[in-house]
Formats: C-alpha cells, structure tokens, sequence
C-alpha cells in the first residue's frame, strides 16, 4: 500500500487533488492510503518529529507559513526516496523544483491533463523502486542490484559495469544483453557504451547528464536529442 500526503491551505484544491489521485490508484490497480493537510506545518511536524512514512507528496508550492519549497528542503533529509511532485500558479519555480530533485511539476492550469500522469508515473516509479533487482550470477557468487540503487552502466570491454549507491558490480555480458535483461523504460541509452538510469538524472546540462550523485556523463551527439525527449516525457519537464 502506497502512503501519500496531498498538502494545500485551499480545501477545494485538497478535495480536488484527492479526487485525482484516488482515481489514478484505481487505474493502476494500486492501494493507497492518503492523508489530507490544510497546513503546511501539520504535515512538517508529523514527517520531522513524529515520522510519518509517505512514498508520495503533493504540496502546493504558494501556502503561508512554512511553502512548498522551504518544505520540500526539510523533508529531503527524512525522506529520502520520496516523491514529491509540486503543484504551483508560477511558472518561474520550476527551475527551483527541478534543483530540489522534484519528481514532477504540475501548473495549475494544466492540472487536469497534467496531474493524472504525473501520480501514474510516480505510482508506477514507486512500485518499480520497491520490488525490482538485477541479478549476477556467476559460478562463484549471486548478486541482487535493486534497479533503483543503479546509476549507470558502461561497456567494459567484454563486461557490462554497473555502477551503483553502493559502487561498481561487473558482469560478462554485453551492455545490449543487461539492458534487454532490465526490461525497464528507466533505463535509456546516453551514447553507445553507456546506459544511464532516469530516476538519478538531475538535469542535462552542456552535453552531460548530471546524476544526483554528482556524476557527469557525455551524451554523445547523435543521441542528444533523443535523451532530452524521453527526459522531457519522463519527467514532464521541459529542458
């Protein structure tokens, strides 16, 4: 069961948003349990202190008090893998949200065609997040990679190496093989020898893709702007 938290000092937009968001679980076929707050200091106080446990946010960015960005900063540390996607009038915080590694931005006067696919995206990100691994399994030793540890993947040689949140793994199989083997639109080819993991990239930037782990790789130029559009579809953002 997924955990969600919708945050808006409007009550109309809360049971909006609601409404959204109970129907994007039922097309998912996904259980969801949300919690509803008109304050933006109920839901910090219950994530910081309290601990509260959400796979998903969705928070106003324009709230008195304590806004969606200053949120957004104080609930990183706490939640770590959760999804937060920003929902704002203003335009000009999208460059902020994207800074913030915001899952996804949604402009008020898109929401209707906007939010739903931003919720199916997260929904199904979470669920991947949550279950899938790569296997290595050789004579000598199995290994299980949780694809959402992944970062990357280079060919080496007669080898694929995977790097990932807890440093490098190899396999004996071509870097074709592993992305076949992954089976998942996170995972999309950046140049020739190497595979990039879409949940990890922060922005692209001067021809690099910068990871959250603060890692540059060169997207060569015959794949730039494939790599920019699968981002933009990805993410909902634009580039």
């Amino acid at each position: 069961m997924l955990h969600i938290a919708i945050c808006d000092d409007d009550p109309a937009a809360v049971q909006t948003h609601r409404e959204i968001t109970e129907q994007s679980l039922r097309q998912c076929q996904c259980a969801g349990e949300i919690s509803i707050y008109t304050h933006s200091d109920n839901l910090l106080y219950d994530i910081t202190q309290d601990h509260f446990f959400f796979d998903l946010i969705l928070l106003d960015i324009e709230m008195p008090g304590c806004t969606g960005m200053e949120m957004a900063e104080q609930i990183r540390p706490h939640l770590p893998q959760g999804k937060i996607i920003f929902i704002t009038s203003h335009v000009e915080y999208a460059i902020d949200a994207f800074a913030l590694s915001i899952f996804r931005y949604v402009p008020k006067a898109e929401l209707a065609q906007r939010l739903p696919a931003a919720l199916r995206d997260a929904i199904a990100l979470i669920t991947l997040e949550d279950g899938k691994t790569y296997t290595i399994q050789t004579s000598s030793r199995l290994e299980k990679l949780p694809y959402r540890e992944i970062y990357f993947i280079e060919r080496d040689g007669k080898n694929a190496r995977i790097t990932t949140a807890g440093g490098v793994s190899k396999v004996r199989k071509s870097l074709q093989q592993v992305y076949e083997e992954l089976g998942a639109e996170e995972f999309l080819y950046i140049d020739r020898g190497c595979i990039v993991n879409l949940i990890h990239v922060m922005q692209i930037k001067d021809g690099m893709a910068v990871l959250k782990n603060g890692t540059a790789l060169p997207i060569s130029r015959s794949h730039l702007q494939a790599v920019k559009a699968e981002i933009n579809r990805y993410w909902g953002e634009h580039i």
